[in-house]
């Protein structure tokens, strides 16, 4: 294959390889060693040692090197295992490139020559690798090439697909093509003599939308925070507008939140990602929500099939899906038949006989004794030999799995202490119920209210249970049970109490994740015992607000089995810890399972089916609201009509998601929702949202404002009743407010959960995953960029007090910042830090987007107001050293909006102390590279001390800078800042090149030049009268006696009052006598930063340079322009010269 051309020296590269081939320019070279039959020594050497290397150290047995008559360089430019690709390559080069050499008359321009054409073809060879993995790889490759001719864009912003399309201007459609890419849109037309193009990144997209207009009956709309984009005349216009969701909800969560969003890990990579790839995802992604799967299933494969089903006594057509560890089956119409069978519950996969009545049968024999039998699979041989391969691994993890526990574990799991938060004074009895996992439900122990074996409510009990035990035989039982629209029925009545733990077990499949798993909860507990962190008081805080009324939660045991739940959960999954409404899930769960079940149950909720809710955000059950907003829109269109902010529904139906109705409903109301829950997942909870809403429309369309609209459903659902319940509507256990409020409109005596949850399947029953899945997709790019604009807008509100900035020049700087961090994500090198790859939303505001050194000299040569030629670098790096406080090598949004107001904003004095500590350590450092031949010159001068004055006349330097002084003083007084310590001779020199660099270009550059020699003349002279007298000062102090207190008297009546002398170094100087060092700094070269100021302010050609006002608006609407195009091209540069 072709290679980048790296350097090699022939001199040592001929003792390890040999010559096959060469001309004048070329050699092809074979690996001492490889292919010898005559076993000489030194070939026996060198494949002795190529065999025990690594396999990323070895070398490949033949290369070919590009050499310059007479020189000794060469360059590696292709290498290979075998001799007729080297062959082939050999061919290429004397056939297409060997002529054409003999032309040149420079080495350097050959070895240029044939460097460019070997990266062309390595360009070209990861395009067709590219192109190869598309349907039509040879149209791909054609329009790879536009993409990056028409665009200008790195080589490693990868092109996904291309749609032929039009978009509107106004009512003017242009016919192009949009091209999409990892990170982009951009879409390019060329019609009639007029090209249009623009690129859009997919960070700035907040909203898309499937519209209608009157000249067009389906468009997709692209909105941004900028403008509006509409396309149309699209080929499949279902799969653009779901290729172009997946883009930018992919990109958003891996730049706005990749670690708080579960990410599929081929995802991550962003140069993984092709149309192909998006539609596996998209498949994964709908059977993991459909099946309710662990988020790091991998989906296998996908095979059409039948599957016996005895209930029906026939074969039910569907789909089958495998992954990691299950297989899944889907009826064609989602929802009338589904099976799920866990590897875990596997004996054994074997191909049966083919017939032409059960054609390529496969039977799959599970632990309970039952065999399940697949038809009409068309690959049949590999999906079984994969099945069965992923079996035995999963078998044999299982089993050391176990036998790891049985060694580390001699005691039952449930017996341990389980931490010493009680006090000394507690009961014996009630340390024991502390220091004991429940083996049994609490709901065997305390029930609600005893029930009565006579009344019709354990009556209906014992009908339903009836009801279920005649299902399990013909249906199955256990998670491989099949789950038809007979068992949604039985599951709207209510779920028994005998099997409502079982059940949720099943549904949810945790149960076969415990038997996976034996003794994992009791080892957590074990870890997390007497651990104290932020979530273990937030659980101690909420433990008594959990089901208060409940008698299981009103006693130690049921108290400290809820503790010993929540606190391993937070020790499991330090990511999510413990967050509100955690704990009123987990009290339901441990009211009807063992403890361990309702640990798993717990993590299936709050890790499978619940995906993203318990996080800090709640990024999931925002963006499920969101989605709730629209299914109102479509589903209930008069309501919508009445109420067009929905939001404030929206916010009333928060906690409907978050806790699964158990904090409006009344408890036993509330249970039989969390039965449908954990058999239809968040489907059932959509459904029902939309049944209540629909119940009130009426009302709801009737209300004046928001909080009549919560009073109304508040009331609903507070008498919503339980089937069986004799007893009148009670306020619910979690509810502050009880009986009815003065002024709450009058509402139905009683509406019965099952009649709601029937009404719920009936009237929005045809709601279906893949819906709710493709609706997420694009409503989390809403609920991601609003999250965003609330970080810009705090990021501002911190900023905006420190900085003179308006406020639009602020906000534009603050999209500026955070692009540039997207461009380095984007087309970055890899080399970036840890923590710039990673957006982390925890962070306070004005530190979410940190910018490290090479992004920070982007930005600098964009809105710096002064550039310096050649020494813009070195000034650049100096900057950010400064800026740098904390020593992170990142620096904050605040530390570069106060640097920009600094040189925009701030007076004359504060502009010069910046540019001296750009001149003095920590930014400026004795290890600097710096060609300048003025590096640190030990420079004097005897030139007289005297200023000329614009009317010819001459003044005394010293009352000149005096009168100076005075004038400062007389200017606003501003905070006391640290004063700035000295500049040395060498110091001074660079600050005076920086002047120098800034003025190069400048119209009145002569003027300034002139001014600045002025003042380096002055202060040189300023410095060297410092020296002479510190010197000089220092011979005095050493005959002590009265000499010091003359010396000290004259200085009190001369320099102290001219403050251009009072320097640190004089602080140093009377301290000296106690300090062995101190003669040695005495005599140090050194001026201040006020001689430096004073000095400056002598000409007025320089004090205009720096108060002339400059335009931030006008450097903000450049750089916006030029910022992607600059980096762009930048990057391009890089990689075509690495």
């Amino acid at each position: 294959m072709w290679l980048n051309p790296e350097e090699v020296l022939l001199k040592n590269a001929l003792k390890l390889w040999v010559t096959e081939k060469s001309n004048e320019f070329f050699l092809l070279q074979r690996r001492r060693g490889h292919g010898d039959t005559g076993g000489k020594f030194t070939g026996l050497l060198v494949g002795a040692l190529d065999s025990v290397l690594d396999s990323n150290a070895r070398v490949t047995p033949f290369r070919i090197l590009l050499q310059m008559p007479g020189s000794q360089v060469s360059w590696t430019i292709a290498c290979g295992a075998a001799v007729g690709e080297m062959n082939r390559h050999w061919d290429w080069l004397v056939q297409n490139l060997l002529h054409s050499l003999s032309v040149f008359e420079n080495k350097e321009d050959v070895a240029s020559f044939v460097k460019g054409k070997v990266k062309g073809l390595i360009a070209e060879e990861v395009r067709g690798r590219q192109a190869a993995q598309e349907e039509e790889p040879e149209k791909f490759r054609e329009a790879l090439l536009k993409f990056e001719l028409c665009f200008g864009l790195p080589s490693s912003e990868k092109l996904v697909t291309t749609y032929s399309c039009c978009c509107w201007k106004g009512r003017v459609p242009r016919q192009g093509w949009l091209y999409l890419s990892i990170n982009h849109m951009a879409f390019y037309s060329f019609l009639l003599g007029k090209e249009v193009k623009f690129v859009i990144p997919w960070a700035e997209v907040t909203r898309l939308e499937r519209v209608s207009t009157g000249l067009m009956t389906d468009m997709v709309r692209v909105m941004t925070r900028r403008c509006q984009l509409d396309f149309s005349m699209f080929l499949s216009l279902d799969e653009a507008f779901g290729v172009i969701g997946q883009l930018a909800d992919i990109a958003l969560r891996r730049l706005l939140d990749s670690e708080g969003l579960e990410l599929d890990r081929v995802l991550q990579q962003s140069s993984n990602i092709t149309k192909r790839v998006l539609e596996e995802q998209a498949l994964r992604t709908y059977v993991l929500a459909l099946f309710r799967l662990p988020r790091g299933e991998r989906l296998q494969e996908v095979a059409l099939c039948s599957v016996w089903t005895p209930h029906a006594r026939c074969h039910t057509t569907g789909t089958l899906f495998t992954t990691d560890s299950y297989l899944c089956f889907a009826s064609r119409e989602e929802g009338h038949c589904s099976l799920l069978i866990p590897l875990s519950e596997v004996i054994s996969i074997e191909k049966a006989e083919s017939t032409s009545l059960l054609p390529n049968p496969v039977i799959v024999s599970v632990r309970s004794k039952k065999a399940f039998q697949l038809i009409e699979l068309q690959d049949r041989d590999s999906l079984v030999d994969g099945l069965t391969s992923r079996l035995r691994a999963l078998q044999w993890k299982h089993s050391m799995f176990r036998s790891k526990k049985s060694l580390t574990s001699s005691s039952p799991y449930y017996t341990f202490c389980y931490d010493t938060m009680y006090c000394d004074g507690e009961d014996i009895e009630e340390r024991a119920l502390r220091q004991t996992v429940n083996t049994e439900a609490l709901m065997a122990c305390y029930h609600h209210s005893q029930p009565d074996p006579n009344n019709s409510t354990a009556t209906m009990e014992q009908v339903k249970e009836r009801l279920w035990e005649d299902h399990f035989p013909e249906y199955g039982r256990g998670v491989h049970m099949f789950r038809t629209e007979k068992i949604q029925k039985l599951v709207a009545m209510g779920i028994p109490e005998s099997l409502r733990g079982e059940l949720w077990m099943t549904f949810s499949d945790a149960s076969s994740e415990l038997a996976s798993h034996p003794g994992y909860y009791s080892g957590l507990v074990t870890e997390s015992m007497g651990q104290s962190s932020l979530a273990t008081e937030e659980i101690e805080r909420d433990l008594h607000r959990s089901l208060p009324d409940h008698p299981a939660f009103q006693n130690v045991k049921g108290i400290a089995a809820l503790r010993r739940v929540l606190t391993a959960y937070a020790h499991r999954n330090p990511k999510i810890g413990y967050c509100q409404s955690m704990n009123i899930l987990a009290s339901v769960l441990l009211l009807y399972t063992k403890e361990e079940e309702a640990f798993s149950l717990l993590v299936a909720v709050c890790e499978r089916m619940l995906p993203d809710y318990f996080n800090r955000r709640v990024i999931g059950a925002q963006v499920d609201q969101s989605v709730f907003e629209e299914l109102i829109r479509d589903r209930l269109p008069e309501l919508a009509e009445h109420i067009p902010d929905l939001s404030p529904l929206s916010s009333i139906s928060l906690s409907w998601f978050l806790t699964l109705f158990l904090s409006v409903l009344p408890f036993r109301s509330a249970v039989c929702v969390v039965d449908c829950f954990f058999f239809h997942g968040i489907k059932a909870i959509f459904q029902l949202g939309l049944a209540v809403l629909d119940a009130n429309a009426t009302a709801l369309c009737a209300s004046a404002d928001d909080s009549q609209a919560l009073m109304i459903l508040t009331g609903f659902l507070d008498q919503v009743k339980y089937d069986e319940d004799p007893s009148p509507p009670t306020p619910h256990p979690l509810s502050s407010q009880s009986g009815e409020e003065e002024g709450r409109p009058p509402v139905k005596q009683h509406t019965l959960i099952t009649d709601l949850i029937a009404d719920s399947y009936e009237k929005f029953g045809d709601l279906t995953v893949r819906q709710i899945e493709k609706l997420r997709c694009r409503h989390r790019i809403q609920v991601l960029q609003a999250h965003e604009d609330t970080t810009k807008e705090n990021a501002l509100r911190v900023v905006t007090p420190d900085v003179s900035l308006s406020p639009e020049n602020l906000a534009d700087v603050y999209d500026l910042f955070k692009t540039e961090h997207f461009i380095n994500l984007y087309w970055g090198d890899g080399g970036t830090t840890l923590a710039l790859q990673h957006h982390d939303p925890g962070r306070p505001y004005v530190e979410q987007y940190r910018v490290d050194r090479v992004q920070f000299k982007s930005l600098y040569m964009l809105l710096v107001p002064w550039l310096c030629g050649f020494h813009t670098d070195t000034v650049a790096h100096r900057t950010f050293t400064l800026l740098d406080q904390d020593r992170d090598s990142l620096i904050t949004f605040r530390e570069f909006a106060g640097w920009l107001d600094t040189l925009y904003f701030e007076e004359l004095n504060e502009k010069v102390r910046l540019l001296y500590r750009l001149h003095i350590p920590p930014a400026l450092t004795e290890s600097e590279d710096d060609p300048s031949p003025l590096k640190s010159p030990q420079l004097s001068t005897t030139r007289p001390l005297h200023v000329e004055l614009p009317n010819g006349e001459m003044r005394d330097f010293q009352e000149q800078l005096k009168q100076m002084l005075k004038d400062l003083a007389k200017e606003k007084e501003k905070d006391v800042e640290q004063p700035v310590p000295p500049m040395n001779q060498r110091e001074f020199i660079q600050f005076c090149k920086t002047l120098y660099s800034m003025f190069h270009g400048n119209p009145d550059e002569n003027e300034l030049f002139q001014a600045i020699a002025t003042v380096t003349s002055l202060v040189l002279q300023i410095g060297e009268v410092g020296h002479r007298s510190r010197c000089s000062g220092s011979e005095v102090s050493s005959e002590g006696g009265a000499g010091d207190e003359v010396e000290d008297d004259h200085r009190e009546g001369s320099q102290e009052d001219h403050p251009v002398f009072s320097t640190e170094e004089e602080g140093e100087r009377k301290e000296g006598t106690s300090k062995s060092s101190g003669s040695e700094s005495q005599s140090e070269w050194a001026v201040s930063y006020a001689q430096i100021l004073a000095s400056l302010l002598t000409e007025q050609q320089l004090v205009n340079f720096f108060e002339k006002p400059m335009d931030l608006s006008a450097k903000v609407a450049e750089a916006k322009v030029k910022q992607y195009h600059e980096r762009a091209g930048l990057l391009m540069l890089q990689q075509g010269t690495s």
